[in-house]
């Protein structure tokens, strides 16, 4: 087992103390994301260090370090006893949600609030669900991610320098009671535990009571030799822009003696399209010496987490993932953009670059010779700029470099420990500091967080809130990005089997919320891009009439567990008609709205669906095609539907599968369970002949993300569930070290929160046997004989009867009720009131109360903390069900 730098002992030692840093400053190759183990030995060891540890990234790289750490912290705990016990996990593995591999998505962090978990995500990821938004979560979800972001997490910011609006943003929610975003001052402070925040940089604008390296730290032998290592830098002169990709490729191809040394070389490209014409440059100059598709990796925005992953694989196995090991016997290259700069640990033997911004030089640097054990030879090209404020960055970032030392050669030295001197330099040389300023990309500003739009936000049940802003300007500030939309290629679409008209509107609510758009499956890009690609695709893919209604045939290339080709699927089918509905668009502020291929070949309506596109998340027929390289492609035919893929280890890499079927029942299914049956055609007389399913994986939770309840393994009287929900909160409210009379509140509410079930229309609806009153039915409900009932509303006034509610206080008998009411992502602030036994006058009554309790508990315990309540009792829920599942027994 490697041994520890000094600034990790610092590192632990403080978190020990519970005194944890302002930030940590170290240069990049120094271990900073051993940050995720010494967390979690400060928890084996008791100390009051936050249960989740949220490590984010700005890019949406391939993989990032800090997922491999974690896997590696879950292989070491699993083999130690002792280790297991003090982290109470209770034989279970260390939960780790990333948005890579297996871990992608998986939700294992919402499972246990009290057992430690790792999440690995972006900026846009966990800072959407910070804000009750959460990208591709559904509103009912949206509260249970905050709360348990918001509340008991640290979140580990890496590369916190490129990304300040967020910094600012998650240093005003921990800094809540001080910002007026917290709970009130008659609030129990010390129930629910703080969020904790730490950036980390390594070339980070300064911070007070940062971590740095120290006098023990630079006389390590490791830590010595990687501040060294040595990186020979020269600069080109400068070229026109149309001539840079020709001229990165000829760098990169000296640099590897013609394709004849076996080094690997990494090619940084600051936009997309030069990253693609190096690699069209790189396929002619390669001639029989190597193959470009074994040995030119594309690492670039714009490609779908499945892709990415994939090429994942070929880093590894290429040895551009520092601490491969790999032996090469040809060169390989990677051609990337900012995709490559952070959140992914390269190493290459060289490199050649463009001129960026001064912190993304560094970041780039740092992808070279990370270890120090080579000798690396770095070529950077300056670009000719119009823009003059970019001309001006350049111009200072260029001045910098060549302000570095130089070595006998001539050349500069780029290593950590030059470019750390240079940062050094500045706190006494105004030349420098003034061109460190310079040469940064400016911070953008940012709105100022305040406790209206946080309370807007939080009002999750609203569809529409006119004082619910878009979050992204409080994640990223106000910056020149351009529209984006997110594409998704699915074989099934919610609509008829005549591909002529979307499902109706309680089917089509049903589907997305069976089957809504996975991680896995989203490629994001331009706007623009997407539109001129999709009007393409769709002129070819309708370019002669057809017959309607049949599913276009996928014939795979290669064998089901060759994840190394994921895109190399060619959909085989006739032409498309031009009334048929190829796409559906998904937007916040519309809902489903059909895309038809005549439209999208009109030139009238152009400008209306650009509009209706942006920002928008488009389901497209597979068969449009359109992918290569994972990368949008408006000449391939070649697709794929991640839904029907697996990962190598057989398991599917999104949770459900959606099909077409003509039976009217479908034989049992060990690995799949039905969640949503949808009749798409009809015989002549009326009857159903063609069906739309949707299948979960049985080993998902039996509360789905979406929170609908799912047809349950085995049926459970409503007594014993509420008994499991009990012993669960309590086991919850023991680990969390809650006060007693808080405890039994949360116990008290676990033991009511399903009394509605005990509704007839509830019974009927759920076809339970007429024996005893049911929690939990084998039988998919009869939606339309619910008519929207809630049991969480035939729950309160049950509650509100009962003598141990009558007995709290009335601070905590209001968050009982409400926690109650929310345990299904509900009232906040409304709970939908059909369906109920009572008479209207007393409904819309207690729907008030229901909407003024939510407003007075989140005044007294802040919108994050009274999330974190709500996720206690929903977790603990869900527990319930899992064990009912499993046949865990006694709960």
């Amino acid at each position: 087992m490697p041994t520890a730098f000094p600034w990790q002992l610092e590192l632990l030692d403080r978190m020990l103390a519970g005194d944890l840093p302002g930030s940590i400053d170290v240069p990049t190759g120094l271990g900073k994301t051993a940050v995720i183990a010494i967390w979690m030995a400060a928890r084996a060891a008791t100390a009051r260090v936050p249960c989740r540890l949220v490590y984010v990234v700005d890019r949406r790289a391939v993989v990032d370090q800090a997922t491999a750490v974690a896997e590696a912290l879950r292989e070491f705990i699993a083999e130690d006893d002792r280790l297991k016990e003090a982290l109470c996990l209770d034989g279970r593995p260390l939960a780790i949600s990333t948005l890579r591999g297996q871990y992608l998505d998986n939700r294992e962090w919402l499972a246990d609030p009290s057992a430690p978990a790792v999440v690995v995500g972006t900026i846009d990821m966990v800072g959407s669900r910070l804000l009750f938004e959460g990208y591709g979560v559904s509103r009912r979800m949206r509260p249970y991610h905050a709360g348990l972001l918001g509340a008991d997490s640290l979140i580990v910011l890496d590369e916190a320098h490129l990304v300040p609006p967020f910094e600012h943003l998650i240093r005003t929610i921990a800094r809540a009671s001080e910002s007026g975003l917290g709970r009130s001052a008659s609030a129990s402070n010390d129930q629910v535990p703080p969020l904790r925040v730490l950036p980390l940089s390594a070339t980070g604008r300064s911070t007070a009571n940062a971590l740095t390296l120290s006098d023990a730290d630079r006389a390590d032998r490791i830590v010595a030799r990687r501040l060294v290592a040595k990186k020979d830098l020269v600069m080109r002169l400068r070229v026109e822009p149309k001539e840079l990709p020709e001229r990165l490729a000829e760098e990169a191809w000296a640099l590897t003696a013609d394709g004849t040394r076996p080094v690997r070389c990494i090619v940084f490209c600051d936009r997309r399209n030069d990253a693609q014409a190096v690699r069209d440059q790189f396929a002619k100059r390669a001639g029989h010496t190597i193959s470009p598709d074994e040995q030119v990796e594309l690492l670039v925005g714009g490609r779908r987490v499945w892709e990415r992953t994939a090429a994942q694989q070929r880093l590894s196995s290429s040895g551009f993932l520092a601490g491969s090991g790999v032996k090469l016997g040809k060169p390989a290259f990677v051609i990337a953009t900012a995709a490559g700069e952070v959140g992914i640990d390269l190493d290459a033997d060289h490199m050649v670059s463009d001129l960026v911004a001064w912190e993304r030089m560094v970041q780039r640097l740092g992808r070279v010779n990370r270890r120090g054990d080579g000798a690396a030879q770095v070529v950077v090209i300056p670009v000719v700029q119009d823009e003059e404020a970019i001309a001006g960055r350049l111009d200072a970032v260029e001045e910098l470099l060549r302000d570095l030392p130089r070595s006998s050669d001539g050349a500069l030295d780029a290593s950590p420990g030059a470019l750390t001197g240079l940062k050094s330099r500045a706190e006494t040389d105004a030349r420098i500091a003034g061109l460190i300023t310079s040469a940064s990309t400016p911070e953008p500003l940012y709105p100022r967080l305040t406790r209206p739009v946080v309370e807007a936000w939080s009002m999750t049940s609203l569809e529409e809130h006119t004082g619910r802003p878009s979050v992204e300007r409080w994640i990223r500030g106000w910056i020149d990005d351009e529209a984006q939309i997110t594409i998704v290629w699915r074989e099934v679409l919610p609509v008829t089997a005549d591909r002529r008209r979307l499902l109706p509107g309680p089917d089509l609510d049903a589907f997305f919320a069976a089957a809504g758009p996975h991680l896995a499956e989203q490629l994001e890009t331009e706007a623009w891009r997407a539109w001129e690609w999709l009007t393409k695709r769709t002129r070819h893919a309708a370019s002669s009439p057809t017959e309607a209604g049949s599913p276009p045939r996928v014939t795979p290339t290669g064998g089901p567990d060759e994840v190394a080709a994921p895109s190399d699927i060619t959909v085989h089918s006739r032409p498309m008609h031009e009334d048929e509905i190829i796409a559906v668009v998904l937007h916040a502020s519309t809902g489903p709205r059909p895309l038809v291929a005549r439209d999208l070949l009109d030139r009238d309506k152009r400008v209306q669906l650009e509009r209706r596109l942006a920002g928008a998340t488009i389901l497209v027929d597979v068969r449009l095609g359109g992918l290569r390289d994972g990368l949008l492609a408006e000449d391939s035919d070649r697709a794929c539907d991640v839904t029907m893929q697996r990962w190598p280890n057989g398991e599917p890499v999104v949770p459900v599968r959606i099909r077409r079927t003509g039976a009217p029942v479908d034989a049992s299914d060990a690995e799949w369970r039905q969640e949503v049956r949808i009749a798409i055609a009809y015989s002549d007389d009326g009857d159903e002949i063609e069906w739309l399913v949707v299948d979960s994986l049985v080993t998902a939770p039996a509360e789905s993300e979406e929170g609908r309840s799912a047809a349950a393994k085995r049926d459970q009287e409503l007594d014993e569930h509420e008994e499991w929900t009990e012993r669960a909160a309590g086991r919850l409210a023991r680990r969390l070290g809650l006060d007693q009379r808080y405890a039994d509140m949360l116990t008290l509410a676990a033991r009511l929160h399903d009394e509605g079930k005990r509704a007839k229309r509830w019974q009927q609806a759920f076809h339970a046997p007429g024996d005893a009153v049911y929690a939990k039915t084998r039988s998919r409900p009869n939606v339309r004989a619910l008519a929207g009932y809630r049991h969480e509303l035939g729950s309160l006034p049950r509650a509100e009867r009962d003598p141990r509610v009558h007995a709290l206080d009335d601070d905590l008998r209001d968050l009982c009720l409400h926690l109650i009411a929310a345990h299904h992502g509900h009232a906040r602030p409304l709970l939908r009131t059909d369906g109920a036994e009572e008479p209207p006058s007393k409904l819309e009554a207690c729907a008030r109360e229901i909407a003024l309790r939510f407003a007075r508990l989140e005044k007294r315990w802040g919108p994050w903390g009274l999330a974190w309540w709500e996720a206690l009792l929903r977790a603990a829920d869900q527990q319930a069900s899992r064990q009912n599942d499993e046949g865990t027994g006694d709960g």
